[in-house]
């Protein structure tokens, strides 16, 4: 009996002894990611020049090889694509009555791409992502408000709209313009606006989903954030912060409602929407689950809460009301208005010339001042990029470490 007690109790010691171990290994595990992370994040172009171009460079090479590898697992497909695009450039190419509608479609489905695109660049997350919608999207909702106001007509002349508008030689006296009126005008452009934003989202469920259908680890900063976030949690609850406790609630939220929690996290302006894709990933929540809900979320809902919100600031009366108030701060309130005037008579002056005829350019400081801003904008995404693809190399290499050091 007492042999028999002293056994179980040894046992059990070892099972407990084992336990510890693995614990305090996987301690070691979430200290040594974290310190890697840390080293990553110093990895910028303006700290390590020489070390960052370098990685920027082996991660380029090593990013064009897996990609060649996987063109040549799909060998049907490339094929089959090289031949429809051959197609395509010789309907383009030979003369016949069909040009007309080929020229139709053309210019329908660059427009589409275009904001597709912008779109993509948007969320896609390359870098820290192209504020697209404050860049591009936004400034063209507004433009058309501000011309249907001054015009009292949407039906602009095309050409030169979209490049270009102006207002329509037609009588407009009788026309009402609404909020909906606009919204009309821009909705093409905002729904493959959103499109593009939900497909930049897909490359975080990929990634997720394949790591956790192979069993190896996920190669993300973020899921491994999130994780040391949940163990933290267990541990010292009340050390977490409120972006902490955000980056939690996406996760859980996403986890447990699964398409309803996907729509809501879409459907607002959410910088951590990249984890409700890592977490759909991991989970294997069906594609068409996880796209279906992210793509209404975007595409519709959010889309229409951010086109209500810039049409109603860019409303005629509004904009004067806002010059107004500028004009009303005390000491240089005149001197911050006149800009901000010249800028609106301007624009109203291009409205009322006749399509096809020349509009003199007019140099303004504000057109200046946000041509320069989209420049720096452009210039920090690439740098962005390169900062990232660099990280990525590094996270190659700490990977490598780890293969070695667990054999």
């Amino acid at each position: 009996m007492t042999k028999s007690t002293a056994k179980k109790r040894n046992q059990s010691n070892d099972v407990n002894g084992a336990t510890l171990r693995q614990e305090s290994k996987e301690e070691k595990m979430l200290d040594l990611l974290h310190e890697e992370r840390k080293e990553r994040e110093k990895i910028v172009l303006w700290r390590q020049p020489v070390t960052t171009l370098h990685y920027f460079v082996r991660e380029s090479v090593c990013l064009t090889s897996e990609f060649s590898q996987r063109l040549l697992k799909w060998k049907k497909t490339v094929v089959i694509c090289l031949v429809l695009f051959i197609l395509a450039a010789l309907a383009y190419k030979t003369e016949g009555p069909h040009q007309q509608g080929i020229g139709t479609l053309q210019k329908t489905l660059l427009w589409w791409g275009y904001w597709v695109g912008l779109g993509i660049l948007s969320s896609v997350g390359l870098g820290t992502g192209l504020h697209t919608f404050l860049l591009y999207l936004g400034p063209h909702i507004a433009a058309v408000t501000l011309a249907a106001y001054e015009c009292n007509s949407i039906n602009f002349p095309e050409p030169p709209y979209p490049n270009d508008i102006v207002c329509p030689d037609e009588d407009t006296s009788k026309n009402v313009i609404t909020m909906w009126t606009i919204i009309s005008k821009v909705r093409i452009e905002a729904i493959m606006w959103g499109a593009g934003t939900a497909i930049g989202e897909l490359p975080p469920y990929f990634m997720a989903r394949a790591a956790r259908l192979s069993g190896a680890d996920l190669d993300s900063d973020d899921f491994e954030e999130i994780e040391e976030l949940l163990h933290e949690k267990q541990s010292h609850p009340e050390e977490i912060g409120f972006l902490e406790r955000a980056k939690i609630g996406v996760h859980n939220l996403v986890q447990k409602v699964g398409f309803f929690g996907i729509l809501a996290c879409a459907s607002i302006p959410n910088p951590l929407f990249d984890l409700a894709g890592i977490t759909c990933g991991h989970f294997l929540i069906p594609f068409w689950t996880f796209f279906g809900a992210t793509l209404i979320g975007k595409a519709i809902i959010k889309m229409h809460i951010q086109k209500f919100f810039v049409i109603f600031i860019f409303s005629h009366h509004h904009v004067e009301q806002l010059v107004r108030l500028i004009g009303a701060i005390p000491s240089f309130g005149e001197s911050l208005q006149t800009p901000f005037k010249t800028y609106l008579e301007a624009q109203k002056k291009k409205l009322h010339h006749k399509a096809g005829s020349n509009i003199p350019g007019e140099a303004n400081l504000l057109s200046w001042i946000f041509e320069k801003v989209v420049i720096v904008m452009v210039v920090y995404f690439l740098l962005s990029i390169l900062n990232s693809m660099a990280q990525k190399y590094h996270k190659r290499l700490c990977k490598t470490q780890h293969k070695k050091y667990m054999h």
